[in-house]
């Protein structure tokens, strides 16, 4: 596992992220996937976050990316929620006609860390650490 530095810490920020539709609204298909993921990317430069995998399905996203220890997440899903959005519908404005009030992402998502080894793994090399028989 290779981790990732900076000038002051070295680290490994995985997360997978997932993201519905308003109302779970089928309206992802192949080609607003394709674009939605593109301006993941663009964006995700601006926050220090890169983009490792993508996936939809009608009515929502999953995507694993990397981030810095600095990075404001949810800062950044609104950012990026708000612009894919109204990017989007100015793109395929046929859109607007499957949503609800011109709402394109449910205001909710789900943010899962993730990571090389399991939490149990980390738990027992924590409870591990120091000398236990100190004299």
């Amino acid at each position: 596992m290779e981790l990732d530095k900076n000038q002051h810490s070295v680290y490994l920020l995985y997360y997978h992220l997932i993201m519905v539709t308003k109302y779970r609204r089928k309206v992802i298909n192949d080609s607003i996937s394709k674009e939605l993921m593109n301006m993941f990317s663009y964006i995700g430069k601006n926050y220090g976050i890169m983009l490792e995998e993508w996936n939809h399905d009608i009515d929502h996203v999953h995507v694993m990316f990397k981030s810095i220890p600095s990075t404001n997440i949810s800062k950044f899903i609104n950012a990026y929620k708000s612009a894919s959005s109204r990017i989007i519908k100015k793109k395929y404005p046929k859109i607007k006609e499957k949503l609800w009030k011109e709402y394109f992402w449910s205001q909710s998502y789900c943010l899962i860390t993730t990571g090389g080894v399991t939490i149990e793994t980390i738990r027992k090399y924590i409870e591990g650490q120091g000398d236990r028989n100190e004299k």
